[in-house]
């Protein structure tokens, strides 16, 4: 990475499968992903728990002795429905307070495989960078070609001039985890022109709540 400027990537909010999938390279993969996490000193958030994927990565962090912290819906730790948390857990009450959380607490994002609320999770991240509202790296770990489709579909999305190729840049990918690392580490934010002149501004009747109302 001579001659290209580094990020400094102190957390990374890891999104993921609360199950293991069919091919057991998503649970190696997983497991790989908190190593190279752990020996770049890279601490994790995550959903909480220690189910499926989110188990791995988040097991693999501690057990480099990096920081982890599950930001969980209250709701999820009744009859102890999804584990116990690996590290430190933060309490929520809804989905929505999670995902500003884990936006505010991040530096970088990675998505591995998953269904439906880790693309829920995923495109909502993209969103906000597309929205001006945070500048943070995000990329997803196509493992085994998990993600081809969905990449093929954001391309065709931008052909048909829906998403612009500007846009486009926000969603990194790769097939390791150190080459996504390295990515999201290079990574540099080109707001649009159009969309970097909204406003965005902190709530002065929350503390530590992210006030996603549009000032214009």
């Amino acid at each position: 990475m001579d001659g290209v400027s580094v990020r400094k990537i102190k957390k990374i909010c890891v999104f993921c499968g609360d199950n293991s999938g069919k091919d057991v390279a998503f649970v190696n993969a997983a497991f790989h992903l908190g190593e190279v996490l752990g020996k770049r000193k890279i601490d994790l958030v995550y959903g909480g728990g220690k189910l499926g994927l989110m188990g791995c990565v988040s097991t693999a962090v501690a057990q480099h002795e990096r920081k982890v912290l599950g930001i969980i819906p209250s709701v999820f730790t009744i009859n102890n429905l999804v584990g116990e948390t690996c590290g430190k857990e933060i309490k929520v009450a809804t989905m929505q307070e999670r995902l500003v959380m884990m936006m505010e607490l991040s530096d970088a994002f990675i998505a591995l495989p998953g269904g439906f609320g880790t693309l829920e999770e995923l495109f909502q991240m993209i969103s906000w960078a597309q929205l001006n509202i945070h500048n943070k790296p995000i990329g997803v770990l196509n493992i085994n070609g998990f993600f081809n489709g969905l990449l093929s579909f954001v391309d065709h999305a931008v052909k048909q001039e829906f998403i612009t190729p500007r846009a486009r840049k926000i969603l990194i990918s790769a097939t390791t985890a150190d080459e996504l690392v390295d990515k999201l580490q290079a990574f540099r934010f080109e707001p649009d022109p159009a969309l970097s002149k909204l406003k965005w501004s902190p709530s002065s009747s929350q503390k530590e709540k992210l006030d996603l109302t549009l000032r214009l």
